[in-house]
């Protein structure tokens, strides 16, 4: 997939986080959202909030992949790495046809940062919101700790979605649905095992399955519960 324009910042989107690969659960309006973004309809800007592990930046990378496809250019910056980015990497965005920042509440209180996002929202309103804006956070903007109050305004001033986080059932059909998008099957037995024995948070859950499928394939073994009590030395 040819990535989306990353700004100077050498961030690489994966591949499999798609819309596609997203499990919905009570989400699905914001995803209707997100997708209507990606070509330019519906609101102009989004803002939408969860805790980690809810899969905020997986729903950032899947609206990016989608203007991508249209060979068009999408923006990306995670501001939980802001000690690394300038400020000024906002500068000219807000002509572009999508822009997403991710962790807002990484830079909250941050005077500079701030002030750059504030000027940045004033000029992509005065350019007609020529593009969308997606911004996301852990909780909504007048919560999330901003020190400068007309920023928390204008973020609330479009659609705001709060990102619901899956119950177990969801979480484990999130896991089928990962392992059959990899091409291979994920028993429930063994799904709920996980559950029950690891953090729920969906980057751990997601991660131990990588590794699970892994090894499975190294061994050339189906995933069983005894199987993965050996690799996870459980």
């Amino acid at each position: 997939m040819k990535q989306p324009a990353q700004l100077s910042l050498a961030v690489q989107l994966p591949d499999d986080e798609t819309f596609v690969s997203f499990y919905p659960g009570s989400n699905a309006h914001l995803i209707t959202a997100l997708k209507n973004a990606a070509i330019g309809q519906g609101s102009p800007f989004i803002y939408f909030w969860g805790p980690k592990g809810t899969g905020r930046s997986h729903l950032l990378h899947a609206t990016c992949a989608e203007v991508n496809a249209r060979d068009a250019a999408a923006a990306y910056l995670p501001l939980d790495q802001f000690e690394r980015l300038d400020p000024s990497m906002l500068e000219a965005l807000e002509s572009l046809p999508l822009v997403c920042l991710d962790n807002l509440e990484a830079i909250a209180g941050n005077e500079r940062w701030e002030r750059a996002l504030f000027d940045f929202y004033n000029r992509w309103r005065e350019k007609g919101q020529p593009g969308s804006l997606v911004v996301t956070g852990t909780s909504a903007p007048r919560k999330i700790g901003l020190q400068l109050p007309d920023l928390a305004s204008r973020l609330d001033w479009g659609v705001n979605f709060h990102l619901d986080e899956l119950d177990d059932e969801g979480k484990l059909s999130a896991l089928q649905l990962r392992a059959e998008l990899r091409g291979f099957k994920l028993p429930i037995d063994v799904g709920r095992f996980l559950l029950n024995r690891l953090s729920r948070d969906m980057r751990t859950l997601l991660a131990t399955l990588n590794q699970l499928d892994n090894a499975s394939f190294r061994a050339k073994r189906k995933l069983t519960i005894p199987f993965v009590k050996e690799i996870l030395e459980l």
